[in-house]
């Protein structure tokens, strides 16, 4: 196994956000070791992480965090040290088809693994910690003024996250009642590359490359506030090491857009980097039937976590909307894959064939 200083598991490592996560622990860490588990389902995805698989303190585990037995196993093998647990079902239009499969995943999943670092944590809680990256929509919605902050009343409106809103709960009451030693993180909306495209910011990018229409709910006046993923990761990061055990850390862009002026700025973005007269994409704009129980506004105040640790984001929403659209038009392949569902052949092709 190797001397390594710290042994952390991942939870959902192939996925979006988790994927940049294993790939910043892996570079900058050398001196851990980094467990990715995944249970590769529609949006995790292995060729996210390509360049880091032959890394010398990386090991990919497939497996399903509800798996009581496999959990139980994969501790035992590696003897955790910490946690950080993304694995999550994210889509909210999805948990309104199949709310079953987010709580199964969200709820059962998270006290999963929190039991197993009860168990295997229980004689030692020194230099151990289990790390929840939650969702800023378990504060429900906003009116046109305020802002979420660590004090804001829980009041999700969706079962997506209502089920983070109980996997945020059950974190704390393990906190509370076994000191097991824990973190949680709340996110505004995270964008940049490798996001799967049924997300807002790659559907409108790879629909407009396309000349697909552009779907927008209801007129398009709801809020929210980006976060580019290289920035969420470097608070994960930075909360990870400095962060204090118990605490809630609010991870927010400082950046609020309307959907609808979201999707004209990318149509302004991609004309022009298609070579089309400006405004030429606008006319794929397409209103559709608004979704059930739709949040108007998110915003976080992420003082707290600027005041405490001192991070700050890195970019403009301009930039960070720039690299993101580069990445995609640089990664076509990568969509291709993606959109047709050939990503999922990617375990069996660099996995089984070694075992």
């Amino acid at each position: 196994m190797g001397n390594y200083e710290r042994t952390i598991l991942v939870t959902g490592g192939a996925g979006f956000i988790g994927s940049h996560v294993v790939r910043r622990f892996v570079n900058k860490f050398p001196s851990y070791k980094i467990v990715n588990l995944d249970a590769l389902t529609y949006a995790g995805n292995l060729e996210n992480l390509a360049d880091i698989q032959q890394a010398s303190n990386y090991i990919f585990e497939k497996g399903d965090i509800t798996h009581e037995s496999f959990i139980n196993t994969l501790f035992e093998k590696y003897k955790f040290d910490s946690v950080i647990h993304l694995a999550a079902e994210s889509h909210v239009d999805r948990s309104i088809n199949d709310p079953l499969s987010f709580v199964k995943t969200n709820v059962l999943g998270t006290a999963t693994l929190l039991n197993a670092c009860r168990t295997s944590w229980k004689n030692n809680l020194i230099n151990k910690i289990f790390y929840h990256v939650s969702t800023d929509e378990v504060y429900g919605t906003l009116g046109s003024d305020g802002y979420f902050t660590e004090e804001t009343c829980y009041d999700p409106r969706s079962p997506y996250s209502a089920s983070k809103a109980a996997s945020d709960h059950l974190v704390m009451a393990y906190h509370h009642t076994y000191h097991l030693p824990v973190i949680i993180s709340n996110c505004s909306n995270n964008y940049g590359s490798h996001h799967f495209p049924e997300k807002l910011i790659p559907l409108m990018i790879n629909n407009i490359k396309n000349n697909k229409p552009l779907p927008v709910y209801g007129k398009g006046e709801n809020v929210r506030d980006w976060l580019w993923v290289e920035d969420h990761v470097s608070a994960i990061d930075i909360i990870f090491h400095r962060g204090r055990q118990g605490e809630t850390y609010n991870i927010g862009g400082l950046n609020e857009w309307r959907n609808i002026d979201l999707v004209k700025l990318l149509v302004r973005i991609m004309d022009k980097k298609l070579n089309r007269p400006e405004g030429t994409s606008e006319k794929l704009i397409t209103f559709v039937a608004d979704r059930p129980g739709h949040d108007l506004r998110y915003a976080i105040d992420p003082k707290k976590l600027t005041t405490e640790l001192g991070w700050k984001p890195s970019v403009t929403f301009q930039e960070g909307l720039e690299k993101t659209v580069d990445w995609y038009l640089a990664n076509d392949e990568w969509v291709k894959h993606v959109t047709s569902g050939d990503y999922q052949q990617y375990y069996d092709q660099q996995y089984k064939k070694k075992t």
